[in-house]
């Protein structure tokens, strides 16, 4: 019971952090030029993905938004598979964090496709004129750090148990 209050507690604050900042986008930069926090580099720009990553399925919002509670549900159902929450060691620690930005990062992007009919992005890496890495947000960021770290633990064996 303590750990899904941890959970729901974590994921509840992440949640926050990506609406605060999506709506802090919406009422300073929508509608105006970008803000250059590392000029060259870094921006801040008003985006509206109606999308998913990179773009891709523009106008899609709906099916998308059934795809991602179709993943919530999965990845609720199988947890603890997933993320590797039976593991007592670094990996099942690293597991329990990654549910959490997961779980924020998808629910950040669905309640977005839900209530605005799109997901705001904000985040504008790029190198000059020359190259801009796509826009994103902070459940993007959530959901990308899971899936590093997902990742990463994915990369050492487990150690085998003896009976």
């Amino acid at each position: 019971m303590r750990k899904a209050l941890v959970l729901a507690v974590a994921v509840a604050h992440l949640l926050l952090l990506d609406a605060v900042t999506k709506e802090i986008s919406v009422a300073t930069l929508k509608g105006g030029p970008s803000v250059h926090v590392i000029p060259g580099f870094l921006s801040l720009t008003y985006v509206e993905n109606r999308g998913c990553a990179w773009g891709m399925f523009q106008g899609s919002v709906w099916p998308l938004a059934a795809f991602a509670i179709a993943v919530m549900a999965l990845l609720v159902w199988k947890r603890r598979e997933f993320f590797g929450l039976g593991e007592k060691d670094w990996r099942g620690r690293l597991g329990a964090v990654s549910e959490c930005l997961l779980y924020a990062g998808i629910l950040g992007n669905l309640i977005d496709r839900v209530f605005r009919g799109c997901v705001i992005d904000f985040i504008d890496f790029h190198w000059g004129d020359a190259w801009h890495f796509p826009c994103f947000n902070v459940a993007d960021i959530c959901i990308t750090v899971a899936a590093g770290a997902l990742v990463v633990a994915s990369l050492f064996p487990r150690e085998r148990r003896r009976g």
